[in-house]
């Protein structure tokens, strides 16, 4: 069952620019926040792509924390934190949701799993009646994975399906080919009635069909196809005349 625009669990995510206290202080100075439009959100999957500093991921961040989910990442029912340096977006976006509320959600975030692979480990180390958090994620200790088995048992065994996804660099440490596997994955989900909000650099992430990808740049939001953004341009452009593409890169001042 994918999802159409009268059942997709978040309609928007708006900013309360009248509210904002400076354009000077971070995350407000940011070029994501400094151009923001309201953005409509893809009943299945929307990108949120550009070149690094943009702002992705605090924007994402911001969205997830306005969701109820922990900065760190992991679902709701997640109340750790390593470093408590989120940002205070969350308090000046606006969240338009719609009808029908989802049965999953999960915020996962590349750079904090190793927290939150730590955090489980705490957890299922204290005494408990009920089942292990580990079980929910394939029942195997993600630190005794590599990164990118661990990623992907979460991918697999966490994500449910009727639910809210937001993630940050999901490729992070998947190979192509594990990247064109998540893409399968997020497709499976989606016929479960699940919408994605991700963050990306890979081309390969951000070529699920029919998807809106919205590229990040000092000027603002633009919505593109897949062939228009600068992540594709450039490894096309790279794959396409490499030897040119090294010359200039390796060449003397």
């Amino acid at each position: 069952m994918m999802l159409n625009p009268d059942t997709q669990y978040i309609k928007s995510i708006d900013l309360k620019k009248d509210e904002i206290p400076s354009n000077h202080q971070f995350p407000f100075n940011l070029p994501v926040i400094k151009t923001f439009q309201k953005l409509q959100l893809h009943p299945n999957v929307t990108y949120i792509v550009g070149e690094n500093g943009m702002g992705k991921s605090t924007l994402l961040e911001g969205i997830a924390v306005a969701l109820g989910f922990n900065p760190e990442g992991g679902t709701r029912n997640f109340n750790f934190f390593s470093y408590d340096s989120h940002s205070i977006l969350d308090e000046y976006l606006r969240v338009a949701k719609g009808v029908y509320l989802p049965k999953d959600g999960f915020f996962f975030r590349a750079e904090t799993y190793y927290n939150l692979a730590t955090n489980i480990e705490e957890l299922d180390a204290q005494p408990s009646s009920g089942a292990r958090v580990i079980d929910r994620f394939g029942g195997k200790s993600l630190h005794k994975q590599s990164h990118g088995e661990a990623f992907f048992a979460t991918f697999i065994h966490r994500f449910a399906g009727k639910g809210i996804y937001i993630l940050d660099e999901p490729e992070a440490a998947l190979s192509p080919l594990r990247q064109m596997s998540m893409l399968a994955r997020i497709h499976e989900l989606v016929n479960h009635g699940s919408q994605f909000i991700i963050s990306t650099h890979s081309p390969i992430i951000m070529a699920y069909p029919h998807a809106k990808i919205i590229e990040l740049t000092e000027n603002g939001m633009t919505e593109q196809k897949l062939e228009e953004t600068g992540h594709y341009q450039m490894i096309k452009q790279f794959f396409n005349d490499k030897d040119r593409m090294l010359h200039h890169l390796f060449q003397e001042e």
